[in-house]
């Protein structure tokens, strides 16, 4: 039985079935799978493994470009030093993304010929990256300490198509956040395995199938998806596993009714991670709440910025990667920045509801968040950079006591998609942004304690539904090289609470009450 979709109210919107016109914004080959990070071989580059990686890679399928992560390797960055380092962060995610328009227009001959690659992508990207790495350890080195050793961050590899993990990744999640690992970042949704919970999925769907758009199951544009990377939520087990409350947590919640971005501000903007930086994501967000976000908005522009949300003492800013169809239709941002030009394509959902609460602790009272903190839930990259800092979930209405990390899942008739995040809940006490702009947060251990003299902040969790057609045929937008994989979504929230709301919100959840 068919459902009525809610569909993006952007202006001007240009709907036009052509596949043509879809691969005309990406321009790119139809094979990409799933492998896991670190796994498999890889063209490095250098000298004395390359022979051996020749032989290696002759007649081998590569999906995407894997560079290390500059921005978790870097020290602490001096204030002063941050808008240089930042645009130079940003121009090597251009880089990447350039490299990889190069590779998709030349996958055929590079699995062919693996020298190619060398010569074309891997050794010119390596150049392009050590003159931004110089430029970022000049910077830090003018206000403080030079950093050393940045160097060997510069040379990325080729990574091989491997579908070895399809259907043994881990997809478990307790949705809590509750597994800090060593900075303090692992949102700890290992806690329920499913080890064979593609064991109910139809063996036609690792195949190519047509998503039942008339679209075969190569993704956007040929970049991903593919059909390994969905599952049928009903084979997967229960795995949520609720932290226990103790004498003393915080029990109460506020809610923030902010809309589900109905006027439909988009911008493949980054105001977090890429200040100043035109297409700094490219990829489109969704936005609710602080209308006056893109890359430019200053603390002063947001804190004099409209709001979406109905208690206008909340003018914070809520984004994440808008989910697309593919199913052959095109967006009026086929042929721009953040859309079809980064390999994004396909018609943008707006979704049938978002609920933003913040919830307490289990073990202690939280404390007031700093005006303008910026959090970061869930890793763009997590496709290359694995898994850790990849906290966000994926379920259906209906079954959200089974989370999927790695999947996207295939709902049954009737049931909705569902996007679920967890946001860091311990806070630093001091800053309201980290040079990588995580650890100045961090995730409490699976018993509700903020560690390393962090404290606790009321935690967003953030759920956004959406009412698509049932089975595969749906992505979230992506880098490029991040082939649209569900483990790269993420969320990113700038707290702009007035101080007396933001008052309210922990007198709510301290004193256990329920509160909008």
């Amino acid at each position: 039985m068919g459902r009525n979709r809610k569909r993006s109210t952007l202006a001007n919107r240009a709907i036009v079935a052509s596949a043509a016109l879809i691969l005309g914004g990406g321009g790119l080959v139809a094979v990409n799978t799933y492998a896991s990070a670190g796994e498999g071989w890889s063209w490095s580059g250098q000298q004395d493994e390359q022979t051996q990686n020749q032989t290696k890679g002759a007649g081998q399928n590569v999906s995407t470009i894997d560079c290390p992560e500059v921005a978790n390797d870097l020290p602490d960055v001096p204030e002063q030093a941050r808008p240089e380092v930042d645009r130079e962060l940003a121009a090597m995610d251009s880089q990447i993304t350039d490299a990889y328009q190069k590779f998709a227009d030349q996958k055929e001959q590079i699995e062919q010929d693996p020298q190619l690659a060398n010569n074309a992508i891997l050794n010119p990207l390596k150049d392009k990256r050590l003159a931004s790495i110089d430029r970022i350890s000049v910077s830090i080195g003018r206000a403080g300490q030079q950093p050393q050793g940045l160097d060997s961050l510069a040379p990325c590899a080729l990574r091989p198509d491997d579908n070895v993990n399809a259907g043994e990744g881990d997809n478990g999640g307790d949705g809590q956040g509750d597994g800090q690992d060593g900075n303090g970042q692992d949102g700890g949704q290992d806690g329920g395995q499913n080890d064979g919970q593609d064991d109910g999925q139809d063996d036609g769907q690792n195949g190519g199938q047509d998503d039942g758009q008339g679209n075969d199951q190569g993704g956007q544009g040929g970049n991903g998806p593919e059909a390994a990377d969905f599952v049928d939520i009903q084979s997967v087990e229960p795995n949520v596993q609720q932290p226990q409350q103790r004498r003393g947590g915080s029990r109460g919640s506020f809610a923030t009714a902010c809309g589900t971005n109905e006027n439909g501000k988009f911008n493949p903007d980054n105001v977090i991670v890429a200040p100043g930086v035109s297409n700094g994501a490219h990829h489109m967000h969704d936005y609710v709440g602080n209308q006056a976000n893109d890359a430019f908005a200053s603390d002063d522009d947001l804190a004099n910025g409209d709001t979406t949300c109905q208690n206008e003492g909340d003018k914070s800013t809520y984004y994440w990667p808008v989910l697309r169809l593919q199913n052959g239709q095109a967006e009026n941002d086929a042929n721009a920045d953040g859309g079809g030009k980064d390999q994004n394509v396909g018609e943008i959902q707006t979704p049938s509801e978002v609920t933003l609460n913040f919830v307490g602790n289990p073990r202690s009272k939280v404390t007031a968040m700093p005006r303008f903190l910026r959090i970061i839930t869930g890793d763009a990259k997590a496709l290359t950079n694995g898994d850790a800092n990849a906290n966000a979930s994926w379920s259906c209405t209906g079954f959200e006591d089974r989370q999927l990390k790695d999947k996207y899942p295939i709902c049954p008739e009737g049931s909705q998609v569902v996007r679920s995040f967890k946001f860091q809940s311990c806070w630093d006490g001091q800053n309201t942004d980290s040079a990588n702009h995580r650890t100045h947060v961090a995730f409490a251990d699976g018993n509700g304690n903020c560690g390393n003299g962090f404290q606790a902040i009321p935690q967003l969790v953030q759920r956004i539904v959406y009412d698509v057609p049932p089975g595969p045929g749906f992505a979230v937008d992506s880098f490029p090289e991040q082939l649209h994989k569900p483990i790269t979504d993420h969320g990113d929230f700038i707290n702009v609470f007035d101080e007396n709301l933001m008052n309210q919100v922990v007198n709510c959840i301290n004193g256990g009450k329920k509160c909008t």
